[in-house]
């Protein structure tokens, strides 16, 4: 979903920077904040409150973190379509392919009870026929749990179905379960080149899957 079919990184970093700001804390352009989104909002706030990406080895008071994840989902809320949208060419693709009668779904590492509004507001909602969040089961992305869910509650074989995804996680989770994918090299990926993670397929802008499918 983000970096995917939405630009939603203005809207998570003003609410990043709302939550800092309510704990007095240092805040962040929206270009770093950019490289700390794709593994859900624990890991968006740890990396805020620590100031960097890389924070395997780092421990915060759990108490101080609840507090500021708290803060962050009030703020973010508020703000899930101020400033996000699709990219380019991706609702057309969606509809295209809802022709073909592909079966349109979203696996995201972004909290549940977020992704249905932001479908509903950036009109989605009549293309996507089942979501699955990052707290929708016990793992998530790059874990292929989520992706064996979806194909075994859709009655898919995995080798029927493409996982399109803009960074390591969705075409690690893809790799892990032996599912094809398709990935775009735009979005949000650390910067680094999606190639690295082999996906069987690499595109520009999201409209061009339609030569593969």
């Amino acid at each position: 979903m983000d970096g995917t079919l939405i630009d939603s990184v203005p809207d998570l970093a003003l609410a990043v920077n709302e939550m800092l700001t309510a704990l007095n804390r240092e805040t962040f352009s929206e270009d770093t904040i950019r490289f700390w989104v794709g593994n859900g909002a624990q890991t968006l706030v740890k990396r805020a409150l620590l100031g960097k990406r890389d924070i395997a080895d780092e421990v915060l008071d759990e108490i101080f973190f609840d507090k500021a994840l708290e803060i962050f989902l009030s703020f973010y809320k508020k703000h899930l379509c101020t400033a996000t949208r699709p990219y380019p060419h991706v609702l057309e693709t969606l509809g295209l392919l809802k022709e073909k009668e592909y079966r349109l779904t979203i696996v995201t590492n972004k909290p549940a009870e977020f992704v249905q509004p932001i479908l509903e507001g950036l009109g989605f909602d009549d293309l996507i026929e089942y979501f699955l969040g990052g707290n929708s089961l016990e793992r998530k992305k790059p874990d292929p749990l989520p992706l064996q869910h979806l194909c075994k509650k859709l009655n898919i074989d995995i080798d029927e179905c493409i996982m399109v995804g803009d960074s390591k996680n969705d075409i690690q989770a893809a790799n892990a379960c032996g599912m094809q994918s398709i990935g775009v090299t735009y979005g949000y990926n650390y910067g680094e080149d999606i190639s690295v993670y082999n996906p069987d397929i690499i595109v520009d802008d999201f409209a061009e899957i339609l030569k593969f499918l």
